[in-house]
């Protein structure tokens, strides 16, 4: 009995140490077989996914992903039951799946055509100089709130604004909360567009921006807060929108409108903004 237990075991053995060394060949020879250029074409491919990644993130192109799942799956189950004019429809809609790729996904497309070819964000800004800005912003924005003036204050990111800039007034001027107020009083031939900051000064003045074309919107949202909206949604740009209505501050990234904010919700925002490390005011 003795006997028969150590032969199996050391049949076990055997039969584990082979496998172990036709693994090893395994990765030998995959190993052997992989170039440097294999890794580039890896590391290229999870640069793409991982862009897209950041893209869909905080829009509505997770609902728009979910809704084209569930009808790829609907194609399947129409081919398992039979249902075949289900299964052609599907299949005449699949054929023509990057055209309608294109037209679902327009707006991020543009976004990441853009981000490719876009200038480096806040170049040439030292941190006290950048701390500065964001205090101004702040000031500035709570300060138009309080006295009641709507505005509209871009802060331009990865991806460049120059096309927007070019339908406004060039400033090019150093960012300060009296400047803020001084475009947007009401009388001011510049207060009904909106204020670029590029690179850590204020660049242009009286800009127009795109009003956002999604149906979902509240349908009570003033001009400036869809123009915000839809600014963000084709860039990567933040927008501060003060509303002379409601007295109130808002902000708008990625699409994204979070309504009356407050002095310390706006600061950090701009904080992170900026790649600032936050400190709340004493």
């Amino acid at each position: 009995m003795g006997g028969t237990a150590e032969s199996a075991l050391l049949s076990r053995a055997s039969v584990a140490r082979r496998l172990l060394e036709n693994i090893l060949e395994n990765l030998m020879l995959i190993k052997s077989q992989i170039r440097l250029r294999d890794f580039i074409d890896m590391a290229l491919v999870w640069v793409v996914v991982y862009r897209v990644l950041v893209l869909i993130r905080h829009t509505g192109t997770v609902q728009m992903l979910s809704g084209l799942g569930i009808l790829a799956i609907a194609y399947l189950v129409s081919i398992w039951a039979e249902l075949f004019t289900f299964n052609w429809i599907l299949e005449k809609f699949f054929s023509n799946l990057f055209l309608i790729v294109v037209i679902l996904f327009q707006g991020e497309i543009r976004r990441a055509l853009a981000h490719i070819g876009s200038n480096p964000f806040f170049t040439g800004a030292s941190y006290v100089q950048e701390t500065h800005i964001v205090e101004e912003i702040t000031k500035g924005a709570i300060a138009l709130a309080q006295r009641k003036r709507g505005a509209l204050i871009v802060i331009e990111r990865e991806i460049n604004l120059e096309y927007f800039v070019e339908l406004g007034t060039e400033v090019d001027s150093a960012v300060s909360s009296e400047l803020l107020n001084s475009i947007f009083i009401p009388a001011g031939p510049l207060h009904d567009g909106a204020v670029i900051i590029r690179g850590g000064r204020l660049y242009a003045a009286g800009c127009f921006l795109p009003l956002s074309k999604n149906p979902a919107l509240d349908k009570n949202l003033g001009t400036r807060h869809r123009a915000a909206i839809g600014l963000t949604e084709e860039t990567d740009a933040l927008v501060i929108v003060v509303s002379e209505e409601s007295n109130s501050v808002s902000l708008v990234e990625s699409g994204h409108l979070s309504h009356d904010v407050d002095h310390a919700t706006l600061r950090r925002a701009l904080y992170e903004t900026y790649g600032l490390k936050y400190r709340p005011q004493p």
